[in-house]
């Protein structure tokens, strides 16, 4: 348990100390919520939708969280170029405890980038329906920033260098965002589509952030907490079983 706690607190650290990595990854998420959101609002409002601050800003928490964890896994790249993976692994823990520690640091990370751009969100006017479903925001934020994590360790632990991660996560980061309903309703779209979207993890996480903060939901909150939890598991042990495959 040491080791997890001193990892996590690493990765946490590293995050609180690079002020410019806190301002440049709030670019993207901004960009996309200002221009798109006020720039998309009277459109979306003219087709029935009402405002689409309040329907894409949980979207946009979500993607800030998506990124932050999933790019978490370039440190696993950097510490192996540099030397601090292999003092890791040969310090007397289990691999698995490495593996659990530096995880959660990730998903940490991403969820203070999450809350971060959801105090913009609320300055831009996004307002959630009840103060009860904040803390249910946080809880479904945690599972996206816990799945995602464990994806970019998964992926960080098979690779070998960072222009191979940058190349993966490049085909998978953006079609896992825009195929999650973060910009556009999930209701009524062709079946090829839609089926699509019932197989990226981020549709649940999004739905879940959407129903706790603003009512509303396309698949219902227990079933995306359900498939969210079994998507981490399911991740988590297979980032296990790939970190113990590290050579030295």
């Amino acid at each position: 348990m040491n080791a997890i706690y001193i990892l996590w607190l690493r990765e946490v650290k590293k995050y609180s100390r690079s002020r410019v990595q806190i301002i440049a990854s709030l670019g993207q998420p901004l960009l996309y919520l200002l221009v798109l959101g006020f720039g998309l609002g009277p459109v979306f409002q003219r087709a029935g939708g009402g405002s689409y601050l309040q329907f894409m800003a949980p979207g946009i928490v979500g993607m800030a969280v998506l990124f932050t964890s999933v790019f978490s896994g370039i440190a696993l790249l950097w510490d192996r170029q540099f030397g601090f993976l292999k003092e890791t692994l040969v310090a007397p823990v289990p691999r698995i405890n490495v593996m659990i520690g530096r995880t959660l640091g990730g998903a940490t990370v991403a969820m203070l980038q999450g809350t971060l751009i959801m105090v913009v969100c609320l300055i831009a006017g996004f307002r959630p329906v009840s103060l009860i479903g904040i803390p249910l925001g946080f809880v479904f934020m945690a599972m996206i920033a816990i799945v995602f994590a464990a994806l970019g360790t998964s992926i960080g632990s098979s690779l070998q260098d960072m222009q191979g991660f940058q190349l993966i996560m490049n085909f998978l980061v953006l079609p896992i965002f825009f195929l999650s309903g973060a910009l556009f309703p999930l209701n009524n779209l062709p079946k090829a589509l839609s089926f699509v979207t019932k197989l990226d993890p981020l549709s649940y996480g999004v739905d879940g952030l959407r129903a706790a903060l603003t009512g509303s939901a396309h698949f219902g909150a227990l079933l995306d907490a359900v498939v969210l939890a079994g998507v981490a598991v399911a991740l988590l042990c297979l980032g296990a079983w790939r970190f113990s495959k590290i050579e030295i």
